[in-house]
């Protein structure tokens, strides 16, 4: 019989109607499982949804004493999760079908150890200032399955996602890097530790878009993290491909264009990012002049 754990780690958000639509597939689905949410010291206006979401059979909603960050909070919940079957969502996110559980019941006891159904963005553009993540969202995070599948280890987004306990609790406890990025650092231990994965179209909305100021601090602190991946890591076994060009500009020593480029060019590609169209291509070219700025000024 079928056995799953859906842990939901939650921070500022309202995740009922994410809860009440698993719990609801969970339940036709006849299958033993658990619903856990872990709060991570939201405000209390967000902490006051424990009692609606608790209300559910097999659903606990716990609240932190003090904020912890994202990868602890994960770990907090695999370690108590029931059962084998770990199934991690992102509170901003929901279901895109009713068959989303049933999807992933399909490869449970199967030969892979980490299922990864995907993510989507509504085909509505939302507001100007919204305009970089869901353009960015849409051309490079709503990717089909047997795209992904090409290089598995290149497209692990973990809004949504279905892994063996075991390995998600030794994985995890090895990322060291706490910052915004670290969804990089474990698709490298699941790189080097020959993690067998799958991608399958199972997809997630994701709801939770940032404004376009918020999303490029946030990518500035991927790369951040993936200039410390690079510090640490071995960056041939990982399929991150900026990280990989990163490391082709340090060993030509291009790195040093790359810099003076961000020096003299980041207000002009900020004024477009954050702008009425936003390029992807742009994004990219900042963010990869900005990895060779951080690192030559961090003296790496």
């Amino acid at each position: 019989m079928a056995m799953i754990s859906v842990l939901i780690p939650v921070y500022n958000y309202d995740v009922t109607e994410l809860v009440k639509r698993v719990h609801k597939q969970l339940d036709l689905c006849g299958i033993a499982f658990e619903i856990r949410c872990l709060d991570d010291a939201s405000d209390f206006e967000f902490q006051k949804q424990k009692q609606i979401v608790e209300a559910l059979t097999h659903t606990t909603y716990t609240i932190s004493e003090n904020n912890q960050g994202r990868i602890t909070t994960r770990q907090k919940l695999a370690e108590s999760a029931l059962y084998e079957h770990l199934l991690f969502l992102d509170a901003d996110v929901i279901p895109k079908n009713d068959t989303f559980i049933a999807n992933y019941l399909e490869f449970i006891n199967s030969k892979y150890d980490a299922v990864y159904g995907g993510v989507a963005y509504s085909s509505e553009k939302p507001g100007n200032d919204y305009l970089l993540r869901w353009t960015y969202g849409k051309q490079k995070e709503e990717v089909a399955a047997a795209k992904r599948n090409e290089t598995p280890y290149k497209s692990i987004v973990s809004a949504n996602f279905l892994i063996e306990a075991s390995i998600f609790k030794r994985l995890n406890n090895k990322i060291t890097y706490s910052g915004y990025g670290s969804d990089n650092h474990f698709s490298a231990q699941l790189k080097d530790e020959s993690i067998s994965v799958l991608h399958i179209d199972n997809y997630v909305y994701h709801l939770g878009i940032e404004t376009s100021s918020i999303y490029l601090n946030k990518k500035e602190a991927a790369a951040n993290a993936l200039i410390a991946l690079y510090n640490t890591q071995n960056t041939a076994n990982h399929d991150n491909h900026l990280l990989k060009l990163f490391a082709k500009l340090k060993r030509l020593r291009l790195n040093y264009v790359l810099s003076w480029f961000y020096q003299i060019s980041h207000n002009l590609l900020k004024q477009n990012l954050l702008g009425p169209k936003p390029s992807v291509n742009y994004l990219q070219l900042y963010r990869i002049s900005y990895m060779c700025y951080q690192d030559l000024k961090k003296g790496y």
